[in-house]
Formats: structure tokens, sequence, C-alpha cells
């Protein structure tokens, strides 16, 4: 049964489009949180009351308005890609479908404006028409929308040139509503835009964007296998570091990733072998060559050569950020994942100090990022998952050896992020939500102020198991 409070909502909007059968909002009351063994076992449950996919932002603000005035939260989301539990309704309520917002409003050379339902795949199809494409995506760009990235993702394919999502000038600006008696359209803009992007929709309901485009390539995708890992890490920072080279993705996956997990790929490699993912322009590729013949790597893929293998690997993105996890996971149940920052300019004596202390319970893999001019590996490790106390030894052990964790196995900001709060997100919420009834129970700071972080926060107003 749905509660009084739903239902009256629920019927006030019942001009829109709506959806109540419980197969279908149990469906889309789903995001990837069951990459992590904590998360799944805490958030299997949970499922919205019902959906509402508004057309347009006028139809956002009258959904907000109804739900405010029946206290029913309010929970949005895209296309369900994330995987730290950002989507999951944890008190009911609400589901917010972007999937109707798809507009394209506006696009000039180096910019574009559209709506956040549209994704990322079908929005880089239209700018390729034109030249262009975004600076960065996640390797869910087939699948991912543009305003879920901006709302709970961090970084991606592309980050090796040109840092991470919130990096300054990475967004231009973001519109978003309120949830108030009369909800307001607000705008953000430089540093406000920090205010909004990467809250999980917490403290306003993104209606719009504007991102910065750069000239789109035929990217020549390639795969190089080494035989010693840390040769592999050196050469992927080393490349990295070529200014003159352009580049989209560099990543290392430790032995024995592609041969165990990447059924494409695993008939081309060994069991020793650590392999690189690279996409390079073009117009970049003898400079790719001439450098990579200074190493030891072993080519054994490119997209701009006849194919020999059997069958297409497909994008070789694909195989990298946390799609490398999702592979796995479809192999071996039991592994699950870390998300790792090894920081400049100790970048690599970090991880390997980190991997001789915890291999092979952790697989390295390693994504190159930019942050103010010095490149660094972000890890999404591979973890063999056995209790939730071993897990948070190793998250102990990362950060006792200076790597920061990002933790994928917490719901909440400020426990996926650094454990700090973010007053200026929270302060927005004070604003703009003064109900709390955006995503409850994901921003420890409005619930829970004087939480220490010594243990998992549980939001106590999350919906039990029936």
């Amino acid at each position: 049964m749905i509660p009084a409070a739903s239902a009256a909502a629920l019927a006030a909007l019942g001009h829109l489009e709506t959806d109540a059968n419980p197969a279908s909002v149990r469906a889309k009351s789903r995001d990837f949180f069951w990459y992590s063994p904590v998360l799944k076992a805490r958030l299997d449950h949970l499922a919205g009351d019902f959906l509402v996919s508004p057309r347009n932002e006028a139809e956002v603000i009258e959904v907000l308005r109804v739900c405010h005035a029946h206290d029913v939260p309010v929970t949005v989301r895209g296309a369900g890609t994330g995987n730290y539990g950002q989507a999951m309704p944890l008190a009911g309520g609400c589901v917010m479908h972007m999937k109707n917002m798809t507009t394209i409003r506006h696009v000039a050379p180096g910019r574009v404006i559209c709506e956040p339902g549209i994704l990322i795949r079908d929005l880089d199809t239209e700018l390729r028409k034109g030249g262009q494409e975004l600076r960065m995506h996640p390797s869910t760009w087939a699948t991912a929308t543009i305003g879920g990235f901006i709302a709970g993702g961090s970084g991606g394919v592309g980050s090796v040139t040109w840092g991470a999502l919130r990096d300054v000038g990475n967004i231009i600006r973001l519109r978003a509503v309120t949830m108030e008696a009369e909800p307001r359209a607000m705008e953000f803009r430089g540093d406000e835009i920090h205010r909004i992007s990467h809250a999980y929709g917490t403290n306003g309901v993104i209606t719009e964007v504007e991102m910065p485009l750069a000239p789109a390539y035929d990217w020549v995708e390639i795969l190089v296998a080494f035989d010693d890992f840390e040769a592999a890490a050196r050469y992927a920072l080393d490349f990295a570091d070529c200014d003159g080279i352009l580049k989209k993705l560099v990543a290392v996956m430790e032995a024995p990733t592609a041969k165990e997990y990447f059924q494409r790929i695993a008939p081309y490699v060994d069991a020793g072998d650590h392999l690189l993912a690279l996409m390079v322009a073009p117009q970049s590729i003898d400079g790719w060559e001439t450098h990579l013949a200074g190493h030891d790597g072993r080519v054994i893929y490119r997209s701009d050569r006849p194919l020999t293998w059997e069958r297409e690997p497909g994008h070789v993105f694909e195989y990298t950020w946390n799609h490398t996890t999702l592979r796995a996971l479809k192999v071996d149940p039991a592994i699950t994942y870390l998300q790792v920052a090894y920081p400049a300019p100790d970048s690599l004596d970090t991880v390997l100090k980190v991997r001789a202390a915890l291999h092979p319970e952790v697989i390295q893999h390693l994504e190159v990022m930019r942050f103010q001019g010095r490149s660094f590996f972000a890890g999404l490790s591979l973890v063999r998952f056995t209790t939730e106390q071993r897990l948070d030894e190793i998250v102990r052990a990362h950060e006792d050896m200076g790597a920061p964790i990002w933790n994928p196995h917490r719901y909440t900001l400020e426990e996926g992020g650094r454990q700090i709060v973010d007053d200026r997100q929270l302060q927005l919420k004070r604003e703009a939500d003064p109900k709390g009834l955006l995503n409850p129970g994901k921003m420890i700071a409005w619930d829970e102020p004087g939480f220490d972080f010594r243990g998992m926060y549980a939001y106590k107003g999350m919906r039990a198991a029936e």
C-alpha cells in the first residue's frame, strides 16, 4: 500500500506522466549500489512509492510544489548508473525520472546548453555533427545522462587531459529548482556551481546544464600489454605528461584482470600481462609511436588497423573506469572495489607501496587524471571481499600509506568524499529544501551535524524492510 501522503501527491499529479506499478517503481528506484556488498545489504529492499517523469521545468516545479505540500520525499534519477546509492530513495516517496527532459537547446563553438535527461552518447552524437564533443564522460557513456553525471559523477574518459568534473571551467552553468512551497529556479555559475554539482540532488533539481566542449577526433583506441607492472604504471604517467600528444584515456589494469575478466581480450593476453588502455588523437599517433618505442610495451590492438581478432573488443573505455569493476563482477561476484587517490608528486611510489602491502587481495586498476597541471593516479582497485571488517581495515591501510579513499561503500555525500562537511552545499539545502525532502538521508550535515565519522552513518529515516 502506498502511504497516504504519497497517494495524495500522486492523485494531484495524475495529469502528468506517472507510474505506481510496484514492479516498474522498484526497477526505477535502483541504481548500481550493488557493486558494494556493504550497500547491497542495507539498500536492496528500498523502493519509492511512485514515479513521475516531468517533460519540462514547469512540470518539475509542479511536482516539487505538490510533494512539498504533502511532505513527500523526492529523489531525482537519470539512468541510475551511479554506484554509491546516489539515486536510491531511502525514505520512499516520489522518484522523479528525468527521461523526458532531453532537449539540446543551443550549441555554439566550445559550449552546449541542454536538459539533464539526455544520454551522454546521444548528446555526443549530435555534437560530433558539428565537430565537437564533451570534454569528459563516464565509462557508462552509452547509458548515463549528463545530469546524472554532474549530480553524482566525478571524472572519467577525458580526465587525463581535463581533470575532474568539478575542476574550475569543466561546468559553465547549472540551472536548478528548489523544493519550497513555491519552488524557484536558480542559476549557478563560477564558484556557485560547487553548491549544486555532485550533491546527489539533495539541494535542488538540475533542469538545465551548460557544458564546455572540445574538438572531436576519431580517437585511435589502443591496448598495450606489459610484462612488468611498475614499467606499465611508469609508462602511463610518462605518456600522460607528453604535452604535445592529444590523448583522452590512459588506464592501467594489473594482471590478471585482462585474462580473467575481459572476455574478448583474454585470448590475446597472458595471465601475467598488465594491460594499458589508451585513446590517442589520430594526428598524435606518430608521437605516441615514437614515445612507446622507448618502452617494453606490446601493442595488441589498435582501432586504426585491420582487425585480426575473432571479435571486435568494443570501445576500450568500456574496459576502464568502473566498467573494469562491472566486468570483474560478472565473472566473480566476490569482487568489489575501492576508489583511491594517489596524490602527486609521489603517485607511483604510493601505488607501489600499497601494492606491496595488499597484493593480491587488492588488484590495482589505475586511471591517470590531471590536477593543477600534474598527472596522478586515481585508483579503482579490485578487492576480493570477505567481511566488512576486513574491507574497513583495507581502507585504513590505504589511508595510513598516504592514499585517501573516496569510499564507494557509503551512501552519503560526506562518507563518499573526504569525510568533511561542504558548508556551501549545506547552506544551499537550508535555503532550497527547508523541509529536507530532497533525496533525504544522503547529507549527514543536515541530519546529524555532530556525526564523528568513526563508524558508518545509518540514516534514521530509512524505510525498513517489509
